[in-house]
């Protein structure tokens, strides 16, 4: 497992954490693809429910943007959003 999670708080709201730390740290440079369901299954022993609403927590807070078709990639903060 990729953390330790405390299963008294919401997992989903700790893989985000975790998926912010590692972005803020340049684990995630700007422009990569974060790992997908798949890789934060079996990452974290989560469920796929589990890992889309990090991911849709992320996107809301727009530290990630999905492409359609080709993933969920890190915002690079030098360039604007798509409209």
């Amino acid at each position: 497992m990729g953390a330790d999670l405390d299963r008294t708080r919401p997992i989903w709201r700790q893989v985000a954490e975790v998926i912010s730390k590692r972005i803020g740290d340049e684990t995630y440079p700007p422009g990569r693809r974060v790992p997908g369901i798949v890789e934060l299954i079996a990452e974290f022993g989560i469920g796929a429910s589990t890992a889309q609403k990090a991911l849709a927590h992320l996107r809301d807070t727009g530290e990630v943007g999905t492409e359609l078709g080709l993933g969920t990639f890190i915002a690079d903060p030098r360039r604007p959003a798509r409209p």
